[in-house]
């Protein structure tokens, strides 16, 4: 339950053909505009991009900067995706960090075919896509192919946070909005979807409440809004379908 307004920030960004220390200075830059006790979200695989070719170098350069990421969300939390060595082969994991400590992982388990993921990552699994519990706030995760699952927005039922990082392509950037706003109506929750602003993306961040409405802006990388329990209440209560409200929560 949130006790207060919850700051929510996307951190968009180009980086899919720039150097990886860039990626890095621009999402720190990013996440230091942050306001404090806020959460941010960064696009898939923000840091690396699809780097099929030097994955062991791009798993060795994220596992570097998450001790940095880490280090820097005193105050604040931060989400994101990165390449990890596992002893089963690269796995596309989510972290997200909170006043200087790792607080969930999950990696992603459903892999693009159309983006030969299958070919370069292991799945994680379906039933790891669950509501978890983050400074009294349940949230859930679902990564960016994942977000075309209904079955996986099931299992996500009763979180007031959803967050979609994403590398969504340019040719479907309606999908993505779509689905991202039906997700929060769907869901009666706050959805925080950042997608990367690369040439061929689709871009298309938003903060998004539970009645739909929708802060968006392809112009900006970092975008803002507060997260209370009010909508989450109103929508819940009076649009009954048997999500319980946040203020019934012990």
């Amino acid at each position: 339950m949130m006790t207060s307004s919850l700051p929510l920030h996307t951190l968009s960004f180009a980086y899919q053909e720039r150097p990886w220390e860039e990626n890095l200075a621009t999402l720190l830059g990013l996440f230091e505009r942050a306001l404090p006790h806020s959460l941010s979200l960064a696009p898939e695989l923000c840091l690396t991009g699809y780097a099929y070719t030097r994955m062991e170098e791009a798993a060795a350069f994220s596992q570097h900067a998450l001790e940095i990421l880490q280090e820097a969300s005193l105050h604040k939390a931060l989400g994101l995706t990165c390449i990890v060595q596992t002893p089963q082969g690269f796995a596309n994991r989510f972290h997200l960090f909170s006043d200087g400590a790792l607080v969930h992982t999950q990696d992603k388990a459903k892999l693009f075919p159309l983006g030969d993921e299958p070919a370069h990552f292991v799945a994680g699994s379906t039933e790891a896509i669950a509501p978890f519990t983050w400074q009294g706030v349940r949230l859930g995760v679902l990564i960016c192919f994942e977000l075309r699952f209904p079955l996986l927005w099931e299992q996500l039922k009763g979180v007031e946070v959803l967050l979609v990082p994403a590398f969504w392509g340019k040719e479907r950037k309606k999908h993505f909005e779509t689905l991202c706003e039906a997700l929060a109506i769907v869901n009666q929750c706050y959805v925080v979807a950042t997608n990367a602003m690369d040439e061929h993306m689709a871009a298309g961040s938003a903060l998004i409440d539970p009645f739909g409405v929708t802060v968006r802006d392809d112009t900006h990388a970092l975008l803002t809004c507060n997260a209370t329990d009010k909508p989450l209440q109103t929508m819940r209560r009076y649009i009954n379908i048997g999500l319980s409200c946040p203020s019934s929560k012990n």
